[in-house]
């Protein structure tokens, strides 16, 4: 197999969509075609998964595709992440300075190995047991950003729900509450938490992280839901993502206090 190119996956997502509207085939019945779930084809014409066993032949096939499938999925890397998430993390390896509000889960960057398997375990439509353990060694990698020279300003404000939900069972939660602590020592990393009483909240459009790349001269916010992810690359957005992280930060616990009550919740499991 040939070296994989970085934009692989969507470039055969995209090649699989046309040749599936070019034959007036649904999603649907391609999915009962080759075994996949209507949504599992979306995703792959997507670029989030990557096709698997018999799926590029059967498709190839039966959308009369004469090999060209066949041919563009040997491009396609082995699933690490999902191609979607790419782009961000070529932006991350090089950023000086990292910001991240999060409402929902532990971050990628503090996660343990246990912790993000739990996560993964919780996808809808499930992962497969090789692509799950895959992903979880590609997040693991990311954490050396945290130790590159000369090491970027890194900063995490978190709900206190993201810290309490027991993804995993309460050892797992335990566990990464003390690594999320060992972290936070770190001099260029600084980790608070959100207080759940607050009667004002800048937060309250949803969580996002946000880069500075090349000598802090670009800037770039990352922001992912539900069915769907897009970066914010312009003026005012940039602005006011970056105005309303400052408000979340003064809003918070210090970081003493959030080491404080982090300890406090991990003793108590």
């Amino acid at each position: 197999m040939s070296k994989a190119s970085p934009g692989a996956a969507k470039a055969f997502g995209r090649l699989l969509r046309f040749y599936r509207e070019r034959a007036g085939v649904s999603q649907e019945k391609l999915g009962s075609a080759t075994g996949y779930s209507k949504s599992q084809v979306a995703m792959i014409e997507r670029g989030e998964r990557r096709a698997r066993g018999n799926f590029v032949p059967i498709a190839d096939d039966t959308l009369g595709a004469q090999g060209a499938l066949m041919e563009v999925a040997e491009e396609v890397p082995l699933s690490a992440v999902p191609a979607w998430f790419e782009d961000y993390l070529e932006e991350e390896a090089k950023a000086v300075a990292i910001s991240a509000y999060e409402n929902r889960v532990i971050p990628g960057l503090l996660q343990t190995p246990e912790y993000a398997r739990a996560v993964f375990n919780c996808a809808i439509p499930p992962w497969e047991d090789g692509e799950r353990e895959t992903m979880i060694e590609a997040r693991m990698a990311r954490h050396a950003v945290l130790h590159r020279k000369p090491a970027p300003l890194v900063s995490f404000v978190l709900e206190k729900t993201v810290l309490t939900r027991p993804i995993g069972g309460p050892q797992v939660l335990k566990d990464n509450l003390f690594h999320i602590l060992d972290v936070g020592r770190m001099r260029h990393v600084e980790i608070q938490v959100m207080p759940e009483d607050l009667e004002v909240h800048a937060g309250l459009s949803g969580s996002y992280i946000m880069l500075e790349t090349e000598r802090r001269e670009n800037q770039l916010v990352y922001v992912e839901g539900q069915s769907g992810r897009y970066f914010l690359t312009e003026q005012p957005d940039l602005g006011d993502a970056f105005a309303r992280y400052g408000t979340l930060r003064a809003q918070a616990l210090s970081s003493e206090e959030s080491a404080r009550w982090i300890e406090q919740v991990a003793d108590k499991l």
